[in-house]
Order: structure tokens, then sequence, then C-alpha cells
């Protein structure tokens, strides 16, 4: 049985905002499910001609037909929303909607001509399992349990209608009988699609999760940062936002390793670590790039910024660092530069660029102190 903090972990992992890696790759899956949406679409067109050709009542015929007519239009749209990447957050959630939505609405329609029919149509109840699972496409936990969801109440809504009001027993020469214990088991069919679709993305978060994250500090790493700051600069470019960037690089940190050991150096690695997440305020970030370099994403001008860091620069250096019992504290110190967003770069590289030159110039003025502008 499962610890309930690792139920905890994996609920947290399903119902919280994906890492803006993983909302990334959902918006390729988004594109992704919808080209696969369109491909199904124009099969499902052969399945009422197939019918027809099978000697099915011409009504049945033109009705299936109608409905592939639709569901190709419909199709088309979604595929073309789906083209402008991540700019309409709510398809997911829209897409996800109509999917199920569109195969209960399929199965209200045969139930209409033939109750039997309606709850033992095995293709087109078949297509709540491909909705489900094309979610994993999309990396969004909370997107899997919503169309999971969707799809239990509805296709139930649907077995209680049908149940309540069409004679019994319900019996089909082409669908078979209806029974209520069949009808129970694709309901736990659903359930088992749903889950079992939600832990294969609650693996990929966590993956994505852990290639992002440094292992020492659990602070954003390199590759996380340079997917991240597009998306960030977007966002203050659009809101007229002032972002600001702060290479920080403790210094002497060799002597220190020397001096310490490399237990006591990862120990002062994350000391340095926690001591700069205390000056994040909301939407800020902080993500280790190197060995003793940090990197601060701030939202404010850069002059603030200065201010900002050069307190806790300052803050640190007057308080020794304990690495353990028996070992003599040691000061550390960093040096560090910035960066304003658009003013010296407006891309990564050239941002990180600016603040790197920054950094030289701080260290070879004496170490210790923060650089915003040229010299």
């Amino acid at each position: 049985m499962q610890e309930p903090s690792s139920l905890k972990r994996v609920l947290a992992t399903l119902f919280g905002r994906p890492d803006e890696v993983m909302l990334e790759l959902g918006a390729g899956g988004e594109l992704l499910v919808a080209k696969v949406r369109a491909l199904l679409s124009l099969l499902v067109l052969a399945l009422p001609l197939v019918a027809g050709l099978g000697g099915v009542d011409t009504a049945q015929t033109l009705v299936g037909l109608g409905v592939a007519v639709f569901v190709n239009v419909m199709a088309q749209i979604w595929l073309a929303l789906a083209r402008n990447h991540r700019r309409h957050h709510w398809l997911p959630y829209a897409t996800g909607t109509w999917d199920i939505t569109a195969t209960s609405g399929v199965l209200v329609l045969l139930a209409l001509d033939d109750p039997a029919s309606g709850l033992n149509s095995m293709i087109v109840w078949c297509f709540y399992l491909l909705a489900i699972a094309m979610t994993a496409l999309r990396n969004d936990g909370r997107l899997t349990l919503y169309v999971g969801s969707l799809a239990i109440v509805q296709y139930a809504l649907l077995v209680a209608a049908v149940l309540a009001v069409a004679p019994r027993p319900l019996l089909s020469i082409d669908y078979g009988t209806v029974s209520l214990g069949g009808q129970a088991e694709r309901l736990v069919l659903l359930l088992m699609m749903t889950l079992l679709t939600s832990t294969i993305v609650y693996r990929m978060q966590r993956l994505i999760e852990m290639s992002g994250r440094d292992g020492l500090t659990g602070a954003p790493n390199r590759a996380w940062l340079l997917q991240r700051l597009p998306r960030m600069f977007e966002a203050a470019r659009r809101d007229g936002c002032s972002l600001s960037i702060g290479l920080v690089d403790i210094d002497h940190f060799k002597r220190v390793y020397e001096e310490i050991g490399h237990i006591g150096g990862d120990r002062a690695i994350r000391h340095v670590a926690e001591h700069l997440r205390g000056m994040l305020g909301d939407d800020e970030h902080l993500a280790r790039i190197g060995g003793q370099e940090f990197v601060l994403v701030l939202h404010c001008p850069i002059g603030s910024a200065w201010e900002r860091i050069d307190r806790y620069r300052r803050t640190l250096s007057e308080r020794p660092f304990h690495p353990d019992r028996g070992i003599d504290p040691v000061t550390l110190a960093f040096s560090a530069g910035l960066a304003a967003f658009p003013q010296d770069g407006a891309t990564a590289s050239s941002l990180l660029g600016s603040a790197d030159r920054r950094v030289q110039e701080a260290k070879r003025s004496g170490r210790n102190r923060v650089i915003a502008r040229d010299v």
C-alpha cells in the first residue's frame, strides 16, 4: 500500500500546474492530437458508408454520414486553433470536452433509434478510451482526470437514461443483449483507463522535473532556465513589466572546497542557494547553471535588483557558514553581475552574456560586489 506522503506527492503533481517544459511539450502534443483527430475523423466518414453497404437502414446511414461530416468540420477547426502555439490555454480542455461529448452524442443518436445500439456499440464507445489516452500527449494530469471523469459521468447518465425509459429486456439482433453488469464493466474500464493514463502523465512529469532540476540544491538547472526565459521575455513585453537577470558566482569556491572538503562544499552550495531563495518574490526564480553559479530572475528594474542582491550579499558575508561539527566556520561571499531586459539584451544568450561580463568585472575589481552597469 502506498505511503500517504507518496500519495500526496502524486496527487500534488497531477493536480498542480505542470512545469513550463511540460507545457511546452504539451502544446506540441495538442497539435499532434489535433492531427490525429483530423485523421480519425476522415476514417469516421467511411463508417456510415460501410454500414450502408452492409445493409444497415438508410435513415441510420444518413444520420451517421451527417454526424461524420460535422465531426470532420470541427476537427479542422481544432487543428487550425492548435497551430497557434500556446496561444489558447483553454484549448486542451475544450477539445477534450468535445472528444467526449461528441462520442456521447453519437451514442445518444444511436440510442434514439435502437436503445441497445446506444449502449452496446463497442466501435463508438471505444472513442471514449481514445480520448482519454490522447490526453497523455498534453502532459497535464489535470486534463487527464477531467476528461476521464467527464467520460464516466456522461456515459453513466446515458446508461441511466436509456435503462429508465427503454422497455426491458433490451435486445438487438445486431448488438445483442444489454445487461446492467456489462454497463458497469464499461464504467470500470473507463476508470481504469483514466488511472492508467494519469499514471503515465505523472511518470512523464516526474522525469521532466528530474531532468530540469539540479540534484544538489533542487533548483532549476540551465536547461530549464533556457527553456523558460523566452516565455518570461514574452510575458514581460506583453505586460510591460520590468525583468532583471542576476548572475551570481561564489567567490574563491575552489579554496572553500579545499578547506572544508567536498561534503562541506556541497553544504555550502545548498546554504547559498537557500540564502538566495529568501529574496525571491512571486513568480521569481533561482536556477543553478554551474558548479558555483546561480541565476536570479527578478521582476523589478535593474536598480531595485541591485539593491536586493547587494543586501543579501552583505548578509551572506557577515554570517559565517558552519559546515559541520569540528570544522571551523568559513566566510562565504559572491560576486554578481546584473542585466536588464530588453536594454541589455533581448535573448537569453545576450542577456546572460551581459550579466557574465559584469560578473567578470566584479571579480577583477576585488570580488564580493554587485555590478549592474558596464564600466
